[in-house]
């Protein structure tokens, strides 16, 4: 009966460690790609760059951490005039988990906004 445990025991050990394996990676990807996008928000608000270049640098650095995004899914809205107005950026992208027996997509949605000084 103790081997018996025992074995369940590093089965289910196993089983928790591969599905890490499988999950982790994507939520850290996406956790770096957000701390970025942060980065990237609160940096373009003071500069002259069009909202199209800060889309394109969001898509350049998706693909850093393994995120393919297309222009259709990184929105980039400014209001107001650099350094007084706010700007937004948001992207939305899933991420498919492919499982012994079982796939699924896990959704990711990814946004900053910073408002200016005055």
């Amino acid at each position: 009966m103790a081997t018996f445990k025992l074995i369940l025991g590093v089965g289910v050990i196993v089983l928790v460690a591969f599905l890490g394996v499988k999950i982790i990676p994507a939520f850290l990807s996406n956790y770096e790609f957000e701390d970025f996008i942060k980065e990237e928000a609160l940096h373009s608000t003071y500069s002259t760059r069009s909202e199209d270049d800060i889309r394109d640098a969001v898509i350049k650095h998706g693909r850093d951490f393994d995120i393919d995004l297309t222009t259709q899914q990184v929105h980039v809205s400014r209001t107001g005039s650099n350094g007084n107005g706010s700007l937004t950026i948001e992207a939305d992208y899933s991420v498919p988990i492919d499982l012994p027996g079982y796939s699924t997509t896990v959704e990711f949605h990814p946004s900053s906004k910073n408002k200016g000084v005055f």
